[in-house]
């Protein structure tokens, strides 16, 4: 199985007549995904890679049916309409992929979310693929890139950087172990679906045998998630690497979500709170390669 999106997901594009959205449009439909309807105001009528457009989400859901995800391609200052309007049609999972959204409006769009009992994923994300079935967003860059690096299988793959979920998932494959669905979280310090959520999606996947996890310094997602361990609300095997060892309080580290200030956030931290909750935290890299397929062979 997988998590958040399959080969049914019905999925609409905002921003689809956009350089970006068209780019991934093409990325998305070349793979299989199920890409219904695209938005632009103004564009209705038009076409994208066989994807009608429409003028609003609205108008997309009454004329091409229900919609089950949203992928947002838009400029970051036009992000708060784009989510609110999806959230308002109906659609229960956004997928945020610009980065300099504002902070103000990604807690609007949170808040919004919650009282709709809407998930989404980002801001500042590359989005997610389960392999196989579907991918959103623009994770892979091509079709047949995505089909070479992503193989379906029993491990899932949570990750704060882009260029990293995508490097894991590629040397995960080569050695061997397929995975359930990938997930680059966001970049941002606010995210929609941080690691402890889809944990908990984890491990309501009865295929998912275990998760690889790319943690940062910056924020509290990973001493989260290992108070979800200890809680005894996932109990498959995860595997974590922590990056930004070496950096001390008031380094950036990559992107915004990764700041270490008032000695919160720390590497040392994460990986003690991690460890003493029973994941397995690599000290290198390179070891994830080797020890998750051990893991994966014992489950």
């Amino acid at each position: 199985m997988s998590i958040l999106i399959d080969e049914r997901s019905r999925v609409v594009v905002q921003g689809i007549t956009g350089r970006e959205g068209m780019v991934r449009t093409k990325l998305m439909v070349e793979y299989g995904t199920n890409v219904v309807a695209g938005v632009t105001p103004g564009k209705k009528g038009e076409e994208v890679f066989g994807v009608p457009v429409f003028d609003t989400v609205e108008e997309a859901w009454e004329e091409a049916g229900p919609l089950d995800v949203s992928v947002i391609f838009v400029p970051a200052p036009f992000v708060k309409n784009a989510a609110i309007e999806a959230i308002d049609a109906g659609v229960k999972l956004l997928v945020i992929i610009p980065d300099r959204v504002p902070l103000y409006d990604v807690l609007e769009i949170d808040a919004l979310a919650r009282r709709k009992n809407v998930r989404f994923v980002g801001p500042n994300t590359l989005g997610l693929i389960s392999p196989g079935k579907a991918v959103v967003g623009m994770i892979g860059g091509k079709a047949d890139t995505a089909k070479e690096w992503f193989h379906p299988g029993p491990v899932g793959v949570i990750s704060r950087s882009g260029g990293i979920t995508s490097a894991i998932s590629y040397y995960l494959t080569r050695a061997g172990v397929g995975l359930s669905t990938v997930v680059h979280v966001g970049g941002d310090p606010i995210i929609g679906l941080p690691f402890p959520e889809l944990l908990k999606e984890f491990e309501r996947d009865p295929e998912t045998k275990a998760v690889v996890m790319f943690g940062e310094i910056g924020t509290s997602q990973e001493e989260m998630a290992a108070e979800l361990i200890k809680a005894g609300e996932f109990t498959k095997p995860l595997v974590a690497f922590i990056g930004g060892a070496a950096a001390k309080s008031g380094t950036r580290f990559s992107h915004a979500g990764a700041i270490i200030e008032g000695g919160k956030g720390t590497h040392r931290g994460k990986v003690e709170s991690l460890r003493s909750a029973g994941a397995i935290v690599v000290d290198t890299f390179n070891e994830l390669f080797t020890v998750t397929p051990e893991i994966v062979g014992r489950v």
